[in-house]
Order: structure tokens, then C-alpha cells, then sequence
């Protein structure tokens, strides 16, 4: 299967959010309207700090992700890369996209100068978890959210 890894463009943000809402966890927490969408995808897309990415599969978006780049003053004045919301196609797990989609993430953040790159995965995700163990990601951090 080819798969091309891109900038992803206003054309994409239904499949994006198909993507999203395509496991029990996101279809549980996304029910925003298109517009408010739109106005997130404009204001990510507008961000030179931002990255949003789509897996390309013959013209149609088989998975996506958002590489954040964060300068910092710790480590030494270094840039993280943070990688967020990774999905893939439910009907296509398990064969090696995820994989290839992350590696090119990882490639990226190395371009732009970036000393780690860094992501959060819920808790109850123990197949994410044992995915990015397989990449090399290493559980470092206990995190913490507040909701607002």
C-alpha cells in the first residue's frame, strides 16, 4: 500500500474528524460543529509552530496527526516536537501505517532542529501503549490535565 505523509488542507477536515471520532474514546468527545473545526483547522494551519498531517492513500486520508514545535529555555534552549491526536483508519490498523506515519513524524521533528520529540496517549489505550514501547518511546513523565 503507498501512503504519502503531507500538510493537510481545508479539503481534509471532514476525513479528518472522521478519523477522530473513529474509536470509543473520540467518538465520545468530538461534537463540535464544522464551523468550530474550520476555525481550529485555521488557526493550526496559520501557526508556524504547527503541523497538521495527514496519511495519503491514493488521494484518500487514511490517518492523521499534529506535530507541535516548542522552544524551550530547559534542556539547554531546546525544541520539542509533541505529537497529538495520531489515528488511523480503523479498517487499516495492524498494517503498518501507524508505524511509517510516526517514523515520518520523528523525521520531521529532526529537520526542524527538534532535541526529543514527546506524546501522551490515554490510559486506556494499552494497544497505543505497547506501539509506542515497540517504536522506542519510553514512559517517562506521569502527566496531568484540568479540564476547562
Amino acid at each position: 500500500m503507498r501512503v504519502a505523509f503531507r500538510r493537510a488542507t481545508h479539503n481534509d477536515l471532514p476525513a479528518i474528524v472522521g478519523l477522530l471520532t473513529d474509536d470509543a474514546l473520540g467518538s465520545a468527545r468530538e461534537a463540535s460543529s464544522a464551523g468550530a473545526y474550520a476555525a481550529a483547522f485555521d488557526r493550526i494551519d496559520a501557526d508556524p509552530n504547527q503541523l497538521l498531517a495527514v496519511a495519503d492513500c491514493d488521494g484518500k486520508v487514511v490517518g492523521t496527526l499534529q506535530l507541535t514545535f516548542t522552544p524551550g529555555l530547559s534542556r539547554g534552549g531546546a525544541i520539542r516536537g509533541q505529537i497529538e491526536a495520531v489515528r488511523i483508519a480503523s479498517h487499516l490498523r495492524g498494517q503498518g501505517i501507524g508505524q511509517r506515519m510516526i517514523e515520518w513524524a520523528v523525521a520531521t521533528c529532526r529537520t526542524r532542529g527538534c532535541a526529543m520529540v514527546q506524546l501522551t496517549t490515554d490510559k486506556t489505550r494499552v494497544d497505543a501503549h505497547r506501539f509506542y514501547d515497540r517504536l522506542g518511546f519510553e514512559q517517562s513523565h506521569l502527566g496531568y490535565k484540568m479540564i476547562l
